[in-house]
């Protein structure tokens, strides 16, 4: 694979800990897949609070019949006094009657229906014999206990390979797979720079049509999208597809390197590559000069939160020129994450999992600029008038590529532009806005 020059060393030892953690559920995944397989309906098995969660996560009301809801768990299924499987039976069979068009049914598993020990996997194969071929029925885990809420998306991915798997399909073998979810119009430039590299049979992993099978074959290679996809790249590997190694599509050298890593697999012509990528790697970095004075030079310390953040950080730290203090992740998947890691900045402390409070100590001793964190603590941090930025914003919005280096900068900026505004009603050069 080819890589950007490295700056420091292969493997910084990070401080790995084991203490009081704050994670966001991981049903929150929800919300982006939902709206990218579009003939896929998410039914939640769990209480009020999962629903409450979704909605409010979503911003959409249960009446504007979204692609999700909630078989809500009454106390008289938790305790016992009621055969579970009964009851989903017959809200999957009102679902499916009123909703017609749902091509696949997810049945996604919460802390309440973990508890109880309700084998939603049972359930599904039992409802798949029912309902299939018209509707075909998965389930996967998407509960917050010991999880981060990006691996919601991990276990659907799983689930769902596991299904292309069971399912005949008679199409020709996929040739690149683009594992991980990605926004609509983020697929949409990729699949037009694939077609200029000449790059054919390639699949999006998850599409926008989840019933379509996917056929592996000995050829088939894969690249992962998103940092956080353990368990969907063991079931690729699983079907004979071998992966692409690359750091993940994040700013201009970030997506310029995962498609160097791409052609060079399939020998397109690095003439070929670099014609293509010129015009769209010079609109992401004029893009990215825009906010570059917001973050040049300020400190950045990680909470863990999603995984994401050793690229977030390389991005920040090599493109942007910030500087970052502590970068932690809840975990560190040393095979997917090696190349990033490489690339952070000499002297960076590494952190692996989570003790919150440690944390929140060594993030005061250090005060930073600007701290990346779940809401837990941004709202707190901000109480204390430190600048904070919702880690989560990063899994909401479109930031993959070439057209949205932009719009990821922007993400990071945007805390300390308003900071200066309300602070002085100047900018970061001193000029009144």
């Amino acid at each position: 694979m080819s890589l950007p020059q490295r700056t420091a060393c292969a493997e910084p030892a990070p401080i790995l800990q084991r203490g009081q953690h704050e994670v966001f559920c991981g049903l929150t995944s929800i919300i982006w897949l939902h709206r990218k397989v579009q003939d896929a309906f998410f039914l939640v098995v769990g209480s009020r609070t999962c629903a409450h969660l979704l909605q409010s996560a979503a911003g959409v009301m249960i009446f504007s019949e979204p692609r999700f809801a909630t078989a809500i768990m009454e106390e008289r299924d938790l305790a016992g006094m009621a055969d579970m499987h009964d009851e989903l039976d017959a809200v999957v069979a009102r679902l499916l009657e009123r909703r017609p068009d749902i091509r696949m049914l997810v049945l996604v598993g919460s802390c309440p229906s973990e508890v109880i020990k309700l084998d939603l996997s049972k359930a599904a194969a039992r409802l798949n014999a029912a309902h299939a071929p018209r509707h075909r029925v998965i389930a996967y885990s998407g509960s917050g206990i010991e999880t981060t809420f990006t691996q919601g998306e991990d276990n659907f991915l799983a689930a769902l390979i596991a299904d292309k798997a069971s399912s005949r399909s008679s199409g020709a073998a996929a040739k690149l797979v683009v594992l991980g979810c990605l926004a609509d119009v983020v697929e949409d430039q990729f699949s037009r720079l694939f077609a200029e590299l000449g790059l054919s049979g390639v699949v999006f992993l998850p599409g926008r049509d989840a019933i379509n099978g996917l056929t592996v074959g000995p050829e088939t290679r894969f690249i992962l999208a998103q940092p956080y996809l353990g368990a969907a790249a063991t079931a690729l590997e699983a079907r004979g597809a071998r992966r692409i190694d690359a750091i993940f599509p994040l700013g201009a050298e970030g997506t310029s390197a995962w498609l160097r890593a791409i052609c060079t697999a399939f020998g397109v012509d690095m003439t070929l590559f670099d014609t293509v990528i010129t015009q769209p790697r010079r609109r992401a970095a004029e893009a990215m000069a825009h906010y570059r004075p917001w973050l040049e030079g300020r400190s950045v310390f990680f909470f863990p939160d999603s995984q994401m953040e050793p690229s977030l950080a390389r991005f920040l730290s090599r493109e942007m020129g910030s500087e970052l203090v502590e970068v932690g992740s809840p975990y560190l998947h040393r095979e997917h994450v090696a190349a990033e890691l490489a690339l952070l900045p000499a002297g960076v402390t590494l952190s692996e999992g989570q003790d919150v409070d440690q944390q929140i100590d060594r993030c005061r001793a250090a005060n930073p600029d600007l701290i990346v964190c779940g809401l837990g603590l941004a709202n707190p941090f901000e109480a204390e008038g430190r600048v904070s930025k919702w880690s989560i914003e990063f899994s909401f919005t479109p930031i993959q590529g070439f057209e949205q280096a932009g719009d990821l900068a922007e993400l990071f900026a945007r805390p300390l532009m308003r900071n200066a505004i309300l602070s002085n009603g100047t900018d970061r050069r001193g000029a009144v806005r």
